[in-house]
Formats: C-alpha cells, structure tokens, sequence
C-alpha cells in the first residue's frame, strides 16, 4: 500500500473512526475523520482522499446522499460503505450509487485493512495482484495453492494453509486465538481456543523443521511472524 494514499473515514461514532484511524495510519497512510455528511464533503474538496470509508447512518443525511452529491466530482472518489445496516437492498443500493466495497458492522480491522488494500490497489494499480504472500523467505502462493521456505515446498494441509494465509497477510503484528479462530475457523467453529495451539505447533513443525523460527508465540496475547534474528 502506498505510504502517500489518504483515506477519508465518515463516522459518527467517534470510537470507530478513533478505532479505524489508529489501525490505518499504522498501516502508513494519512487519515482525516469527519462525523456528518456535511463535514465530509468538505473534507473531501479540503483532503482529496484516494479512498472514502462511508457509514450509511449519519446524523444530517445518509452516506448514500454523500455519495450521490460527490458522482459528479472526477476523479470519482472510491467509496467502501461501513454500517450496520446489511440488508441486501441496501447494499444494491451502494453499489449502484457507485460504492466499490461493503463492510457490516462488527467488523474485523484486519478484514477491513485488506478491503482497503484491495481496493487502493484495484483503483491506482499500486501492487500488482499476484496472489503470492511473503515474510522473509516463505512464500504463499493462492493461485497454485503452495507454500514454500526458501525455494523448497513445504507440505500444508488445507487449514494450516488457510492459518498461515492468516498469519501473513497480519505479518509482524500481533493476532489473538479469538482473531484466528474468528477468521480461519469461522463463526460456525464452536470449539476452544486449544485448537489454535494444536495447529500453530504443527505449523511450526513443517514450516521451521529445515530453518529458523518465525512463528513467535506473544504470551497472553497470541502469535505473530518475525524475522529470525541475523546469524
């Protein structure tokens, strides 16, 4: 993601946009936050966002008059609609205005970071989509299903694949058991936290079994990927 694309985030829940704003600059890019309708379309003229994270319920008039009022502006800004509200003709509705993503509250910041890339991405070509994730020298390749640590392949099952798939796209931050259970297992997964540890040793087994270690247990508060220190 560039470090000079800035992002207009529309919310009048101030814990929220404090929520969304603390995550995206530390992703590196400049945030501005306005809580109304009105506010945000001046910040617009004012902030020329690269991309607009519009809730539908403000307090003045709804993200989608937002919108409707800026179609005329060229460049189009692109719009992901965050809300609560999830309903099908509401989403229809959003993207036949022009809205490029739609995201439903509760939301996972690390689903919403992605979008955001995805969509910086799809709209100013920043990276190319090659479907390959790295960290160091392991390589995830989506396309051909594949991982490999330094050039040789490393043997997953289809869940460890989606785990470090996870733990990738999250790389050198901290997710929690909850986190992965949330995003690899799914809401329908009604188990314990214990089988995060199970699949995390495993993991761990093929992926460090011919080099260093880079899956760190953060004790109390989950795992992340680190660079083995330099030897």
């Amino acid at each position: 993601m560039a470090d000079d694309a800035r992002v207009l985030i529309v919310d009048d829940e101030q814990g929220i946009t404090d929520l969304v704003s603390m995550a995206l600059r530390y992703e590196g890019l400049s945030v501005e936050v306005a809580h109304t309708g009105g506010d945000a379309l001046r910040a617009v003229e004012r902030f020329r966002p690269h991309l607009m994270i519009l809730d539908v319920m403000l307090p003045d008039f709804d993200g989608f008059e937002v919108l409707r009022r800026l179609s005329g502006d060229q460049p189009r800004v692109p719009v992901l609609f965050l809300t609560a509200r999830g309903e099908l003709d509401d989403k229809l509705r959003g993207f036949t205005l022009g809205g490029d993503d739609y995201v439903t509250k509760p939301f996972s910041v690390e689903e919403l970071i992605v979008r955001t890339r995805a969509i910086l991405r799809r709209a100013y070509d920043l990276e190319p989509d090659t479907g390959l994730l790295g960290f160091d020298d392991v390589l995830l390749d989506e396309e051909q299903h594949e991982v490999t640590r330094s050039g040789v392949v490393v043997d997953l099952t289809p869940t460890e694949f989606k785990l470090l798939h996870y733990l990738l796209l999250n790389a050198d931050r901290v997710v929690s058991k909850g986190q992965i259970l949330d995003r690899v297992w799914q809401y329908d997964f009604d188990g314990n936290d214990n089988v995060v540890e199970i699949f995390i040793s495993s993991l761990r087994r093929k992926l460090e079994a011919d080099g260093p270690r880079v899956i760190q247990t953060v004790r109390g508060v989950g795992y992340r990927l680190r660079r083995p220190a330099p030897s």
